[in-house]
């Protein structure tokens, strides 16, 4: 085992195309750490260039205490399980585990041993005789991992291992692979564009975005203190809302918001002390979607008017998707300015532009207009122009 270390690692093609921008991160020994973000945001290609799949242009990348830019594929001691299983179809699920081993020149003995032992951890056994077409999805995807284990890496490397798998499956192999590194203790670096394989598998998360890392940390650090606009509307399902607000400061602070006036409490106040310096000007404004209340269940909350645009009803809860006045801040990337995707100005908007959790049981008409509790004092908030958080 080993630890990962990316120091200004930079990655341009011959096009000029810049995939990778100056990523220094360290993946630590035994880690899991997860890479995430949208579709060519660069993860992948951080992945490729771990297991030399991917020429390095600057900066050094180091597996252990060895630089490993110019060194092979073959030589860098890593184990890459692909999304779409490659597996080779002529070959049973014991040859298939054992063909790296068997490339490697182990003793027959060993591989006989080491399949063996992938194959009861992985739940395999009974399957050892089949071919890849005879076995499920998953089936398919744990022969691959299979593959990987029983080389026994110092890294382990995984690019959207379970993107071709149905929903129900995904969440069992979620568990499956995370317990599975939780017992060999292999550095693990996995790459996915879902945010929930992300929060529920990693001991830490990675979030990047056009090439560029945004926040690296604990996947509740990550929830609780995104480090700028991108990341507060990227993680979390459903993503936070992200609203234009007016800042008055006249002893205390308030936010016109709804067409109301709030008034931010000290709880807020002790997370965002820079949004005193914003008296007159324009912030964003993050409320996640379980501090939206039904007005009648938090009588204790200021309200705003709601119009009621979509519901979706969800079993233990609904999902309901309402029209404020606010100019709604949508598809944030950093670096760039700050778009309203669609305004949405009172109900008149085309897109609904707060989104909210509540209980099954609350009723809610659609196209009514009803009073929301708002909890100001779980807003986030961020400079309109950079996507600083106002700490």
């Amino acid at each position: 085992m080993a630890d990962v270390v990316f120091d200004e690692v930079d990655k341009v093609y011959e096009n000029g195309f810049h995939a990778v921008h100056s990523l220094s991160l360290e993946i630590r020994d035994g880690e899991f750490l997860v890479l995430v973000g949208p579709s060519g945001c660069g993860k992948t290609t951080a992945l490729r260039m771990v297991a030399g799949l991917e020429d390095i242009t600057g900066g050094e990348l180091r597996i252990g205490e060895r630089v490993v830019n110019e060194v092979s594929p073959r030589e860098r001691d890593v184990a890459m399980v692909f999304q779409n299983y490659a597996l080779y179809p002529h070959l049973s699920v014991f040859e298939n585990i054992a063909f790296g081993l068997r490339l490697r020149k182990e003793a027959k003995d060993e591989v006989n041993r080491r399949v063996v032992w992938a194959a009861e951890m992985l739940d395999l056994t009974e399957q050892l005789d089949r071919k890849p077409k005879q076995l499920s999805g998953g089936q398919r995807q744990r022969v691959a991992m299979g593959r990987a284990i029983v080389r026994q890496p110092q890294v382990f490397l995984m690019d959207e291992p379970l993107s071709n798998l149905d929903a129900k499956l995904r969440v069992q192999m979620r568990a499956d692979i995370a317990k599975l590194q939780q017992e060999l203790g292999t550095t693990t670096i996995y790459v996915t564009h879902d945010q929930i394989e992300a929060m529920t598998m990693g001991d830490r998360v990675a979030v990047m975005s056009a090439g560029v890392l945004q926040q690296v940390a604990e996947p509740q650090a990550l929830y609780d203190r995104p480090e700028n606009l991108f990341v507060a509307g990227f993680i979390g399902t459903p993503p936070m809302n992200l609203l234009e607000v007016q800042v008055t400061v006249n002893g205390g602070v308030s936010i016109d918001l709804g067409g109301r006036s709030l008034d931010v409490p000290e709880q807020a106040l002790k997370a965002y002390p820079r949004l005193r310096s914003y008296d007159g000007r324009s912030v964003i404004a993050g409320l996640r979607s379980q501090f939206v209340h039904p007005a009648s269940e938090r009588p204790d909350l200021p309200t705003i008017d709601a119009r009621v645009d979509l519901v979706e009803a969800l079993g233990a809860e609904s999902i309901a998707y309402f029209r404020i006045e606010a100019r709604a801040i949508r598809d944030v990337e950093l670096g760039q300015e700050v778009e309203d995707a669609a305004t949405a100005k009172g109900p008149v908007g085309s897109r609904p532009n707060l989104v909210a959790q509540f209980p099954a049981h609350v009723v809610l008409k659609l196209q009514s207009t009803v009073p929301v509790g708002v909890d100001v004092g779980r807003l986030h908030f961020f400079d309109a122009e950079t996507g600083e958080p106002l700490r």
